[in-house]
């Protein structure tokens, strides 16, 4: 074969849906290259698309002992002359085994896109076959190298099924919806199977750079040229992002309102949804300006702008001293007596029976309860469950409420830490205070920590000394005790016992004084340090 001129094959098929193909034929062709003992620095694969052949591909195989063509391209042979070619290949394949694995890998490999792919995919079996199994081992450095190629097609095909965005067309065209897509890899075949699976009857068209895959709702078809589906004009329009349909701003409004800024991730947010997949993505521009939006302090709010500017009752001024007066919301949802609404997502009303012989009154809602919008359904809310289950007191029976409805907090990285309210805070929360007390009318009151004792006396007041010592407040008795939320914060186990013990304790003498006994005596002093 050492006088024989170059040969060459013609791979029938577009350059995307004939990945299959110019595989087969690949593997023909290598097969044929083992059979003569052409070493892989000896044979040159050539990999083109000619305008001539009608967007077909080739794949020149040069024998190593045969002169170098002369010209820039190597002669397209007659097609009269392809029948004879490919038989000869048939005759000349030597029996190849491989293992499941390898030939797995080889096929993913072959639709990585590199000018050198076919060159590396016949190293690969040029080794196998000369018994070095080591080359399909990621250890080794061509193994390495085959086992990246697979993995970066797998991930181009994940990502493609992941980031097509079909457009349902307007009028009675067909097919039904259109999408552009730009993939990294040779991958449209495959995903393709994927979306015809998934979209059933319903007709769609793909365009990629190097092909088009048609689905009529029955079968598949693959071209080689992207403009064989449809007129360029929609072309431009996918590709420009401005194509549109009905339901985009549906989706649209959907996507801006469910965006956090607190917990905003750019990192991870690029790292699973890569940068360079946004300008096929209807929402891809509005990305940008919600990360602007997080930047520029939305991140303090922790909601959308939107969310954090709705509407309130008008507040009216009082012409004698240009004071606000404000007056008396009708809904705990429209307050605006402070400002503690523009940072919380919701307000957090009392719950439990209005009936309850004893009210639980507590600082504020935390992180948990913000979410949930209901009093002591976090750790601090699991610490009372805890006291009330050694008091003897079911949950259901008691009424459970907070001084402040709002929740008050400070960043830490993307945590949320609980910030104690202020006096004008709490001040502005007891309209809703005293609505809880008139409407429950309960026989017994238990303060959680000191900020709790201040809004039920109407002063600052010293909780040490309320401890132990009921008091009588109008119709009700008034005991004190520490928060839940202290026990959370000591470290050690044997006063974090004492703190529960005595929060159970005092729930107990509630339970009591609401009973109308008489009150026993003080239960041991309480723990020294701060609520």
């Amino acid at each position: 074969m050492s006088g024989a001129g170059p040969r060459t094959l013609v791979v029938e098929g577009g350059i995307e849906g004939g990945v299959e193909g110019r595989y087969a034929d690949w593997r023909a062709q290598a097969l044929r290259a083992l059979a003569a003992g052409w070493p892989p620095e000896t044979v040159t694969w050539t990999e083109r698309c000619s305008a001539a052949s009608g967007g077909t591909e080739q794949l020149m195989l040069l024998d190593p002992g045969a002169a170098p063509d002369s010209g820039d391209d190597a002669p397209v042979p007659d097609d009269d002359a392809l029948p004879a070619a490919r038989p000869d290949i048939a005759r000349a394949a030597p029996d190849v085994r491989v293992s499941k694995a390898l030939a797995a890998l080889l096929q993913e490999a072959a639709r990585y896109r590199s000018p050198q792919r076919w060159a590396f995919l016949y190293r690969i079996l040029w080794r196998w076959c000369q018994g070095d199994r080591a080359v399909a081992s990621p250890a080794d450095e061509d193994g390495a190298r085959l086992h990246a190629m697979a993995k970066a097609v797998r991930r181009a095909h994940h990502d493609m099924i992941a980031y097509v965005r079909f457009h349902r067309r307007s009028g009675d065209g067909t097919p039904e919806y259109l999408a552009w897509y730009e993939p990294e890899h040779d991958v449209l075949a495959v995903a393709a199977d994927h979306f015809a699976r998934r979209m059933g009857g319903a007709s769609w068209w793909i365009g990629t750079p190097q092909g088009a895959a048609l689905w009529d709702g029955h079968a598949l078809q693959l071209s080689g040229t992207p403009a064989d589906a449809m007129a360029g004009a929609d072309i431009a329009a996918l590709r420009a992002g401005a194509a549109a349909d009905d339901i985009e701003p549906l989706w649209l409004a959907y996507y801006r309102s469910i965006f956090n800024p607190a917990r905003l991730n750019e990192a991870a947010l690029e790292q699973h949804m890569p940068v360079r997949f946004w300008k096929g993505l209807p929402e891809g521009r509005l990305i940008p300006a919600m990360i602007a939006d997080a930047r520029n302090g939305a991140r303090r709010v922790a909601q959308a702008g939107a969310v954090g500017t709705m509407k309130g009752k008008p507040v009216a001024v009082d012409p004698q001293d240009a004071q606000p007066l404000r007056p008396a919301p009708s809904s705990l949802d429209q307050c605006r007596r402070c400002e503690l609404w523009r940072h919380a997502t919701q307000a957090v009303p009392g719950r439990g029976p209005e009936t309850a012989r004893i009210m639980l009154v507590g600082e504020q809602p935390g992180d948990q309860e913000d979410l949930a919008g209901r009093a002591f359904v976090g750790p601090a809310g699991k610490v009372l469950d805890e006291a009330m289950r050694r008091a003897g007191v079911p949950p259901d029976s008691i009424y459970m409420t907070n001084a402040v409805k709002h929740f008050k907090w400070i960043a830490r990285g993307k945590r949320r830490l609980h910030k104690t309210p202020g006096q004008r805070e709490v001040e502005a929360c007891a309209h809703w205070l005293e609505q809880e007390r008139s409407r429950v009318r309960p026989a017994v009151i238990v303060t959680l920590g000191a900020t709790a004792l201040g809004a039920i006396l109407g002063r600052q007041a010293s909780l040490r000394d309320y401890l132990n010592a009921p008091v009588r407040l109008g119709d009700a008795w008034l005991v004190a005790t520490w928060h839940p939320s202290y026990a959370l914060r000591v470290d050690d186990a044997g006063k974090r016992e004492e703190i529960v013990s005595a929060i159970g304790q005092a729930i107990a003498h509630g339970r009591q004084l609401a009973a109308g006994a008489t009150p026993p005596s003080p239960p041991p002093p309480s723990p020294a340090g701060r609520q």
